[in-house]
């Protein structure tokens, strides 16, 4: 009976729940001295931990990180400014629930873009859904996808995460076509979902950057307004490591 039960546990892909009863088969089975209430909660809890754990490793996995980075790596020395209450409130992502961005700024190895993953990790970790771009990577997938015809997939899919993280934005001044990409992108996510943007140059460089002013101003209004700002300062953390080693 028992190897009929854990069969269809298999079959009805309730894997926790059957790796969950084989330990407790193979320990003693009803000798363990679990009651009847105790062992049903016990293969139930199994199988939410083993779907919970799942679906985190699933939208880690998709959300295509540059780093594998957590909050408790996270640097604070006085030389980097950063405020440590901000950036602990911000890892506990009430951020995306009330669809809020962050805009983190800073000068080249600074650890932006780790700030950033490590945010987005802690996304995962909570259910959210999130993906990872290179901005300058972003732009040349949707160019290609306009040629191929799947660009509204394309867009379709970036509109529904739940978290979206552009890094290393402004390197180069946007062209026509990737401004209004930007201006798509944003439009669609702005006052539904959560954007985090990281980028070299300070937030009132980032009018020139995008050009065309009437779409800057509309693209930065939909930013700025509902966006927690971190400004990074000190030097090179990959220059730091670098020098030690």
């Amino acid at each position: 009976m028992n190897e009929k039960t854990m069969q269809s546990m298999k079959e009805m892909r309730l894997y926790g729940m059957h790796r969950a009863f084989t330990t407790t088969m193979e320990t003693g089975g009803p000798s363990t001295g679990y009651t009847n209430d105790e062992l049903i909660a016990y293969l139930v809890q199994s199988e939410w931990d083993d779907r919970h754990n799942r679906r985190i490793e699933r939208l880690t996995k998709s959300a295509r990180f540059r780093y594998t980075a957590v909050m408790e790596a996270i640097d604070y020395r006085p030389s980097r400014q950063l405020d440590k209450n901000l950036v602990r409130r911000l890892g506990s992502c009430g951020f995306i629930q009330k669809r809020e961005n962050i805009l983190i700024t800073g000068s080249t190895g600074v650890g932006k873009s780790y700030l950033a993953s490590a945010i987005g990790h802690q996304a995962c970790s909570m259910g959210s859904k999130t993906m990872y771009f290179n901005t300058a990577k972003l732009f040349t997938l949707l160019k290609t996808s306009k040629a191929d015809g799947s660009y509204p997939k394309q867009i379709n899919k970036l509109e529904k995460q739940d978290l979206l993280i552009l890094d290393d934005f402004g390197l180069k001044p946007l062209d026509n076509i990737n401004r209004h990409a930007l201006m798509e992108i944003i439009e669609d996510r702005h006052g539904k979902k959560s954007t985090i943007i990281a980028s070299q140059l300070p937030v009132s460089k980032w009018h020139d950057i995008i050009g065309e002013k009437t779409l800057a101003d509309a693209i930065l209004d939909r930013l700025v307004h509902t966006a927690h700002r971190i400004d990074i300062k000190g030097e090179s953390m990959r220059r730091k490591l670098k020098n030690k080693n």
